[in-house]
Formats: C-alpha cells, structure tokens, sequence
C-alpha cells in the first residue's frame, strides 16, 4: 500500500471540495488557505541559510549586548599583500563580515574596507541584505555555494546568535502550521566575545538553554537537530566520526548529514563507506539523512547513499535516471526530502516541467516537502506547498499525505511522532471543517507573509 495514501477516511471526502475551491481561487487566495493550514514538519533545512536576512542584520546588531560586533565590506582598497591564496575569504568578494576578533587584526587598509554593521546607510543596508538573497535571474549555485556562504563570514562564530535565529525560526514555522522541525546546525568554530574556543557541548548547551525560554516554548514547535559533513573536504573522515559519536551522546541530535556540492566529486558517497561500517561496529542508533542526487547529470549517488545507511535522501533529483534503485523505493522505508524551491533557484531544473517530483509522488515513492536554505530563497514552507499545488495540480489526499509523511519519517522519539501524528489529522479535520462551512471568508485577515520567491514568480503579491 502506498504511504501516501494512509490518511484518514475523512480525506476522501473532501476531493470535490478541494478541486472545486482551486478551480475558483486567485494564486493569493490559495496561498492564504495553504498558510493557514495545519502542517507537519520540515526535516531538510540548513540553519544558516534559513535565516532571512533581515534577521541576521536585527541580531547581529542586538548582539553588542553580548560583546559581539561586526563589520560589512563595503569597498576594495586593493590593499597590498591582500589577495594572498590561503585566505580564508577571497578577498574580492564584497559585504562579507568580520567581528571585534578578526577585525584589529587586519590592515589599516584593509580595515579601511570595512564599516561597522549598526552604521550602515539605508543603501547600504539594502544591499548587503540582497546578498545574502539569490533573487536575481543572473544568480545560482555557484553565487550560493561560493559567495552566499562566505559572505556570512564570522556571524557564524557566535552560538548566542544562531540560537536567536533558531528561535527566530521555531516562530515562523509555528506562525504558518509548523509543528516539527530538524535543522542542520553548526557545532564547530564558536568563540566568547573575549575569543575563548567554545566546544561542540557548549554550543549545544546555549541551544537546548534558549530553545527551553518561554517565548520559545509559546511557538509550540518541537526541534530535534542533526549535524552535517562537508563531504569533500580532506579529513571528511575524520569529521565524520566524530559527529557520529557527537549524535550518539545527545539525544536531542538525532541524526548526522553529508552536505556540499555533488558536483565536487572529493565527496562522493563511496567514500564513507567503510567509516560508516566502522562506526556501526560500536553506535547505535543514530541516523543518517544524507544529500544525494543533487545534481544535474546521472549518476548512482541515490543508491550508494542507500549503501551508506542513509533513511532519508535530501533532494534525490536525478533519482528519475536510476530506475532501478526507483523501483527499490517504491513504497518502501525510504523518504525523499523534496526542495522545490531550491531545486530551481540552483539550477538543477530549468523549469518545474523537469522536475521529478510528480513522479516520485504517484508513483509511491515516499516523499516529504522541505525548505533547504529558505531565508536565502526568500520564501516559506507555504510557499513550497504552494508551488507543489500550482505547478502539479496536487489532490488534498496528496496535500494532507506530504504534511504527514513529514512527521512519519521525522527521526524524532517514537512516543512523540504518534503524538504528533495524532494532534496533526485533528487539526487538518478541524481546519477543513471549518473551511468548508466559511468558504473563502476564513481567509480574510489571515495575515500570510508574501516573501520575494512568489512575489516575483506567481502572481500572489499586490
């Protein structure tokens, strides 16, 4: 039996409902039904990529509190001995971003580059925020692999901030029907304001401690977390098995990622193989969601990530040029995170014609929705469902089945995921009731944010 289609018998029921209400809506009104609608959870979200930017300019700012503060590049002085190989950030990329450690120690020239980030011109402001945006036509992946990421630069030394950013998260998701998520999150490189190294089970601390604040509590979404891998740098190996043992011990990181470009083929999935078996010989119990098929070339990454032990698969386009490993998954104990946002903005598909999507969907291969780096695409877990509906003509049957598999194949506590499972069928019940007594008058007011994604590629913003 498909996965898809174990959902309450009181789905079925609502089919001629839900097509004749697509048939009628405008693209604004059907982003408003999807942001009101209860959802499950999102399990293929990068921390550092999920903040908007915004965020990131409002907590960067506020950290002065805490001793932080950081600088924007805003110019290039061509300052001598700059452009040396073995920097950490090429030197030529602008709006990248230091903090009170780094800072004193570069040149006065180079020091001349920068600018203090609370004294930015609105201009500027602007613009250092739409870099850390992919919203132009001209952009892609090697714009988000290869400058997005750097430009982040030291505020991804501060634990203090990426904790307010996640909480910042855990209220988005709850504000538009999110109940779970598993966020990929950094647990390396952290320091004090005085520059002390903070270790992996500080991080962490600083994590769980804010997440245990009431304001988080209040958004009523729960977090289990996972660690990832670069996967092709040099010593993957060994970073590997640590995050391995790391996962082990705490039990709020429930699974360990393999995360980077595909197309770098340093990290390619049969390399960790052998580290895998060795590391199975003395742990238990810790999963694996591991990044494959995300490309656009056919290979076999799919099925050897399978050989890994992965239970998940972040992406699996090129999936479709597998069949036989297709034929494996059908119905079967594995989930494809789907990120059809990013799947575009990145190139992997010129247009949603292209995408596997539908495929993987009706043919009862597993599959769940996911956002990826949804601050850096300017846009929402609605906004995923929203391209889901408009570009696929999905059924509610279709609709509901995604939200649940997301909680199903979530690596959360099993006491918890039947909880979950439970508290989700009653309020998608308790929504679709009360939709199909008001009609579309329940959508007004509904406050939906409209970010640049669907504003610039549907018609659903004024």
């Amino acid at each position: 039996m498909a996965l898809l289609a174990v959902v309450s018998p009181w789905v079925n029921a609502a089919q001629d409902w839900f097509e004749d209400f697509k048939s009628s809506a405008s693209p604004a009104q059907l982003h408003q039904f999807l942001y009101l609608m209860p959802k499950g959870g999102d399990l293929h979200l990068h921390l550092g990529g999920s903040v908007f930017a915004e965020w990131y300019y409002r907590h960067a700012v506020a950290q002065a509190e805490n001793g932080y503060h950081y600088y924007v590049k805003l110019r290039i002085n061509n300052c001598p001995g700059a452009a040396e190989e073995n920097r950490r950030i090429p030197y030529l990329l602008l709006h990248t971003v230091v903090d009170q450690l780094r800072y004193p120690q570069l040149s006065e020239c180079e020091q001349g580059e920068y600018v203090p980030i609370e004294e930015l011109t609105e201009d500027d402001k602007r613009r250092w925020l739409n870099s850390l945006r992919l919203d132009k036509d001209f952009e892609g992946r090697t714009e988000f692999f290869e400058r997005h990421w750097p430009r982040l630069g030291d505020l991804g030394r501060n634990p203090y901030l990426v904790a307010e950013v996640l909480v910042e998260n855990m209220r988005a998701y709850g504000e538009e029907g999110v109940v779970y998520i598993e966020p990929q999150i950094p647990i390396f490189g952290f320091a004090t304001a005085s520059g002390e190294p903070l270790s992996p089970d500080q991080a962490l601390g600083i994590y769980t401690a804010r997440m245990a604040e009431d304001d988080a509590q209040a958004t009523g979404v729960e977090v289990r977390m996972q660690v990832s891998l670069l996967r092709f740098l040099p010593n993957a190996e060994e970073v590997l098995r640590v995050l391995y043992a790391y996962a082990h011990k705490h039990p709020r990181v429930v699974a360990v990622n393999m995360v980077g470009r595909e197309d770098n083929d340093k990290g390619y999935p049969l390399r960790f193989l052998q580290t895998l078996r060795d590391l199975r010989r003395t742990h238990s119990g810790v999963h694996l969601s591991i990044h494959a098929g995300e490309v656009d070339e056919p290979n076999y990454h799919v099925r050897d990530t399978l050989l890994l032990g992965a239970e998940r698969i972040g992406h699996g386009v090129n999936l479709i040029t597998d069949p036989d490993t297709m034929r494996l998954m059908r119905y079967g104990p594995y989930l494809i995170e789907i990120n059809l946002i990013s799947n575009l903005l990145l190139e992997y598909v010129n247009d949603y014609s292209e995408h596997p999507f539908p495929e993987y969907l009706r043919l009862g291969i597993p599959v769940a929705l996911s956002t990826d780096d949804r601050g850096m695409w300017d846009s929402t877990m609605t906004d995923e469902f929203f391209v889901a509906v408009t570009e696929f003509d999905l059924t509610w049957d279709e609709v509901v089945g995604l939200s649940r598999n997301s909680l199903r194949y979530s690596f959360i506590e099993d006491e918890h995921k039947s909880r979950l499972l439970k508290s989700l069928d009653k309020r998608i019940q308790r929504f679709e009731r009360n939709f199909r007594r008001e009609g579309a008058a329940m959508l007004d007011g509904a406050d939906a944010p409209r970010r640049g994604f669907v504003c610039r590629n549907y018609e659903v913003c004024p």
